[in-house]
């Protein structure tokens, strides 16, 4: 099973869809979001891509009340955690937190396959030795869809099966106008 990883998209709709449509377009089955969402009208309108997405708050709450709304209609194709959250799947354990040194605390812990994180907008991937000394985990960060700090807008994108990923450049977005209003893409603001 194909994956994208996404995180801290900070109500950045335009990048945010610019990184799903890319992601289905290169296969993926499923999204992961881990974190820092902030308004939930911006995964609201992402079902058109007919993506699963399983989310997290991360340090920007925003509406949780609405995210929690948005989940629990099946329209959207969104399942919304709280501020973890233990999954399975493509036979795989997956677990996802907002803060990389949780995230690097459980994936020592050898419960899971795949542990992924966000918030500090840098993105890597790199296997973990976990306390079994047989085992590894891989640890995610997919860095920031956002863009916010000038950083290069980016998700990542792997197969379950044989846990290879990579982290991918979010392309410009072209055809949102809809939700055009201004774009921070890679850190420069312009107006439509």
């Amino acid at each position: 099973m194909k994956i994208a990883i996404i995180s801290d998209s900070h109500d950045n709709i335009e990048l945010l869809h610019s990184a799903f449509a890319d992601a289905k377009d290169r296969g993926a089955e499923q999204v992961l979001h881990c974190g820092d969402v902030v308004a939930p009208y911006t995964i609201k309108r992402a079902h058109k891509y007919g993506l699963p997405i399983h989310v997290i708050h991360g340090n920007n709450t925003g509406d949780l009340y609405h995210l929690a709304k948005v989940s629990n209609d099946p329209q959207y194709m969104v399942t919304y955690y709280g501020r973890d959250a233990s999954i399975e799947l493509g036979g795989r354990k997956i677990f996802m937190v907002h803060y990389p040194e949780y995230a690097e605390a459980m994936a020592l812990t050898a419960k899971y396959d795949l542990v992924c994180c966000g918030h500090d907008h840098h993105c890597n991937i790199e296997t973990i030795q976990t306390i079994d000394q047989n085992k590894t985990t891989l640890l995610v960060n997919p860095g920031s869809s956002s863009g916010i700090d000038r950083v290069q807008p980016t998700y990542a994108f792997g197969d379950l099966e044989s846990l290879e990923f990579e982290i991918i450049d979010i392309p410009e977005p072209q055809d949102l106008k809809p939700y055009r209003h201004s774009t921070n893409y890679r850190g420069i603001s312009k107006k439509s």
